[in-house]
């Protein structure tokens, strides 16, 4: 595997009478970028992001920089058995995932990439995420080289920090939360998350808020080797009709041992502080044990950059 730090450069066009000036969506963006090429291995880019703490990881071109996909959690996830990816993994390798991993991340990853042009204002960035529904893109020059890349989370630190702003929870909360059971399995989660494109799936029990399996979770028990562990007959199988009570006894890989819990009633304010405090990228409603909603740095940013306009 190859890792590349890129750094913006600032000026990018030898011409200074055409030099292009940043936008504002710069003084937001990490520009100490990790890539990885296309020929890395699926596993490979797995390990990174569960390294680093990633949710997505650009793939570029190592000579040029040039940005030729992205791979996100949702399509690890979708590989390993939630969606139309896992074919990979059925058809070519016969369900050996020990093997299958080994496949170029090109294999999965998604060619037609959201990104950002390097002068655009942090408001065009807000609503390209937005309009998109993604956590986060690469920012790109003109030579489509990746720049920089910016996230849900930067856009709510930034939105926090710059507005005068309160509202309660429970307008601004998504109802009706879709949830799981200690006793479904691991694939039924994972396709769940991956049909309602989902990245946190709550479990109940009895009508009572037990865990958290979030897209994060996943990547760790099979990022970690601990998915690995359970594999028998070297068939994906041993590890997709575990149940989710296994990956919740697994403190290695639970990503949140103490999810954020709010009451519908708590401030906009106090959530957005803690979520960014305790970097989660949402909180649960809770009344009485039961869960009311979640609200989420999306839910977040959509209210503040309401505020803000």
């Amino acid at each position: 595997m190859q890792l590349r730090k890129n750094i913006f450069p600032g000026k990018r066009d030898d011409d200074k009478k055409n030099i292009l000036k940043p936008g504002s969506i710069m003084d937001l963006a990490t520009t100490d970028i990790v890539t990885i090429p296309p020929t890395s291995t699926i596993m490979s880019a797995l390990k990174t992001m569960v390294t680093y703490g990633f949710r997505r990881l650009p793939i570029a071109d190592p000579g040029t920089r040039r940005l030729e996909g992205i791979i996100t959690g949702t399509d690890i996830i979708n590989f390993f058995g939630g969606g139309d990816k896992h074919k990979i993994v059925e058809e070519r390798y016969d369900g050996n995932l020990l093997a299958a991993v080994n496949e170029e991340v090109r294999e999965i990853m998604e060619r037609n990439v959201v990104s950002v042009d390097f002068t655009s204002s942090w408001q065009d960035a807000v609503e390209i995420l937005l309009e998109n529904r993604v956590g986060g893109c690469p920012i790109v020059d003109r030579d489509n080289g990746i720049v920089g890349i910016v996230t849900e989370r930067d856009i709510l630190e930034f939105l926090a920090s710059q507005s005068k702003f309160d509202g309660y929870v429970m307008d601004y909360m998504t109802k009706g939360v879709i949830t799981a059971e200690p006793n479904t399995t691991i694939e039924e989660a994972m396709k769940l998350m991956i049909s309602k494109k989902i990245r946190r799936l709550p479990v109940i029990k009895d009508g009572v808020f037990v865990g958290l399996i979030t897209s994060t979770t996943l990547l760790r028990y099979f990022g970690t080797g601990e998915a690995f562990r359970n594999i028998i007959t070297g068939n994906v199988r041993d590890v997709l009709e575990k149940p989710l009570a296994v990956v919740l006894s697994s403190d290695s890989v639970i990503e949140y041992k103490e999810p954020l819990v709010f009451p519908p009633d708590a401030k906009i304010s106090d959530v957005a502080k803690q979520m960014i405090d305790k970097n989660h990228g949402g909180a649960l409603i809770l009344q009485d044990g039961k869960l009311e909603g979640i609200i989420t740095e999306r839910d977040l940013v959509k209210f503040l950059y309401s505020v803000k306009r």
